[in-house]
């Protein structure tokens, strides 16, 4: 395994392909390129890690994470990203994913800061789902955010993704007996998201994945949120003023552009207690309330469903381009063939490269 240069395209063991062109993301413990399995011609997400972080373990903690959600099924839980591979360098942590679409960060960047009430219904009520489900395998996100949600491709491009578990945690021990309170902790996660007991130091629970949700939604309706912005000297006291802001925003005050019934649903996340079990049926219920009252069609189209469509068939014009290009001694007929048979087999990625996997291993 080589360590990153700068070459358009690097080897990553004998079975994967890093393309250092197509950068697909980053944050503050590494990178996300575009690569491919070689064997199998199949496009893929490799996340990168350096080993000189001082958080170089949190990968190898991820894929662990990804890996005990799967709980070997294919596919994986709805929702929950396929975990391919994870290989180490001399440098770098490499984790080998599925490949998804934007995050609803980017999608909201692109829509200029503005989702209609039903996108904003549907993209809450599937981030529920996936939050309930990671509590259900009792584990708490904690950064939950726009960022940290991504939409699938293809058949699943309607399908809302939660990603990055590096900050993951258990809510209960290896009895099924849960945390115990305690304060003095560093928060976790993102400021402009993070629950309010996170900022005054208390642990996290279930909770608090769901105050960062609200957060998440209200965001989505006003474009911002009232601690966006903030300045200050250091990062404490960034900290320190975001949680004076949100401790004297009123709930109708960060609800204002939003029905009425959001009062309710943030309100009850608020009052909820510590090793409280959420009601995720009730909170659902009022999306679908809101659903109803607006008469809007359960069709999963959102504001951004055509721009999907569209860059996803830009894509594959391209990839046609580079597969004709590397084929000009074929014939066009058999050249179609190929691309169809190409086509099919990128709808069974998982199933393909974990058969591989295990092939290699035996």
């Amino acid at each position: 395994m080589n360590h990153i240069f700068p070459k358009d395209e690097i080897s990553i063991g004998t079975n994967y392909i890093l393309q250092l062109k197509n950068l697909l993301g980053s944050g503050s413990f590494g990178k996300i390129y575009k690569g491919k399995n070689t064997p199998l011609n199949i496009d893929l997400a490799i996340k990168c890690e350096p080993l000189e972080s001082k958080h170089h373990q949190r990968l190898k903690y991820e894929s662990i994470i990804l890996t005990y959600l799967q709980g070997g099924k294919y596919p994986p839980p709805l929702g929950i990203p396929a975990l391919y591979d994870f290989l180490t360098s001399k440098h770098y942590n490499y984790m080998m994913m599925e490949l998804l679409g934007p995050s609803l960060e980017d999608l909201f960047d692109i829509y200029n800061y503005k989702f209609t009430l039903k996108t904003i219904l549907s993209l809450g009520d599937q981030m529920l789902s996936r939050i309930e489900f990671l509590h259900s395998r009792h584990l708490i996100h904690r950064d939950i955010k726009p960022d940290n949600f991504l939409m699938g491709i293809r058949k699943n491009k309607s399908i809302v993704h939660i990603c990055d578990f590096g900050l993951c945690k258990q809510f209960r021990d290896k009895n099924g007996k849960h945390i115990p309170f305690k304060e003095g902790k560093a928060m976790a996660g993102t400021a402009r998201y993070a629950s309010i007991n996170s900022h005054l130091g208390f642990e996290q629970s279930r909770r608090d994945d769901l105050e960062s949700l609200t957060y998440s939604l209200i965001y989505f309706s006003r474009g911002s949120l009232p601690w966006m912005n903030t300045k200050a000297e250091t990062r404490q006291e960034k900290q320190n003023k975001i949680l004076q802001i949100k401790l004297n925003s009123k709930v109708n005050f960060l609800c204002e552009k939003l029905p009425i019934e959001f009062i309710d649903f943030v309100n009850y996340i608020r009052n909820l207690a510590f090793d409280d079990k959420p009601d995720y049926l009730y909170l659902k219920t009022i999306l679908k309330k809101l659903y109803d009252k607006y008469e809007y069609n359960y069709d999963k189209i959102f504001d951004f469903s055509d721009y999907l469509i569209e860059k996803e068939n830009e894509e594959e014009k391209e990839e046609k381009k580079i597969i004709k290009k590397q084929n000009l001694k074929f014939p066009l007929a058999l050249q179609d063939k190929k691309e169809s048979k190409e086509n099919k087999e990128k709808d069974s990625i998982q199933e393909k490269i974990v058969n591989q996997k295990r092939n290699n291993e035996q």
